[in-house]
């Protein structure tokens, strides 16, 4: 490996450990502070719009 590229691993490890690892995150979209709204939003909640769908 020369340098060039033990310079660009060296990079890439920084980027993708720093600030936080990592390239992509998943976000809630809804409100999910309860047992119910989490059960709306899991089984048996997600049933409904599943069959609606299919």
């Amino acid at each position: 490996m020369t340098a060039n590229q033990d310079d660009l691993s060296r990079a890439a490890l920084r980027y993708h450990a720093e600030p936080i690892p990592g390239k992509t995150a998943t976000a809630l979209t809804k409100p999910c502070e309860t047992q119910d709204e989490l059960s709306l939003a899991y089984t048996p909640g997600v049933a409904a719009p599943v069959r609606a769908i299919a």
